[in-house]
């Protein structure tokens, strides 16, 4: 058995795994999870966060935490979107870095240490996918809606569709976010004064399952929210260099004034 953090116990990594009908998935990702970081002797923890799954994905995620009590496991009574699983997945996670990453089996565990590694010069590191196991149709319209995204909101992200990205806790502890918005995580948190660097990942062919993002479906969902992120950077002020602050002096502070008692006539 792994060594379990205590409630309110601090770890060093929380995986985050949002999961929608991944039964097949869930027993092999464990089991590769189970061997990054082998040697730090360090806390981490796995939260797989059950977007309201039809199928057996909740059950298979009990059995895996019974060899491995690292797993903690968020389960939605409904289908509430990538979304609202990553902000739930960074309300509840306690490491000191927050990596994100599918349930799918087409982003590899291994890749971790290398992104939690380059957090010690950046903020946020974004995966960015080379060689994509995916149909043509899906690579073309990814690389069409990425180039929107950015000449929209005047930004270079080059695969804001990829999951696997690492986060110092600071950049998402507070974090709000609305419905449709993990896919501007990036863009969002430049805009709040975070450094932000891309690193090629690797990606791999989906074994099981299928994919839950149709084109069609992306872009009418996509679309609103392309405009609510360029508005808000197009309306975003930065006062920092216009304030003057003046505090009290320390001295009046070491010498409060004492208060004048009225005579009385």
């Amino acid at each position: 058995m792994k060594h379990m953090p205590a409630a309110g116990e601090s770890v060093w990594v929380s995986i985050v795994i949002p999961v929608f009908n991944e039964a097949e998935n869930v027993q092999p990702l464990a089991e590769r999870l189970r061997h990054i970081f082998p040697d730090t002797g360090r806390d981490l923890e796995f939260i797989f966060v059950d977007d309201g799954s039809a199928d057996a994905t909740l059950s298979e995620l009990r059995k895996a935490q019974e060899t491995d009590r690292r797993i903690r496991v968020l389960h939605f009574r409904r289908n509430l979107g990538q979304t609202a699983a990553l902000a739930a997945g960074f309300h509840h996670a306690r490491g000191e870095a927050v990596v994100t990453m599918d349930g799918d089996l087409q982003n590899d565990p291994a890749e971790i240490p290398g992104l939690v590694e380059r957090l010690k010069h950046w903020d946020v590191v974004c995966g960015v996918r080379v060689r994509r196991h995916d149909s043509w149709v899906k690579r073309i319209s990814s690389r069409i809606a990425n180039g929107v995204r950015n000449w929209a909101t005047n930004d270079n992200i080059v695969d804001t569709g990829c999951t696997l990205k690492a986060y110092r806790r600071v950049c998402v502890e507070r974090l709000d976010l609305y419905r449709g918005m993990h896919r501007f995580l990036p863009t969002l948190l430049k805009m709040r004064g975070f450094s932000v660097t891309q690193v090629p990942v690797g990606h791999y062919p989906r074994l099981h399952g299928r994919t839950k993002y149709g084109t069609w479906g992306r872009l009418v969902k996509g679309l609103p929210d392309l405009y609510a992120v360029r508005w808000m950077k197009k309306n975003r002020f930065d006062y920092t260099g216009e304030l003057e602050i003046y505090e009290r002096p320390a001295a009046l502070e070491a010498h409060p004034a004492q208060p004048r008692r009225a005579k009385c006539e």
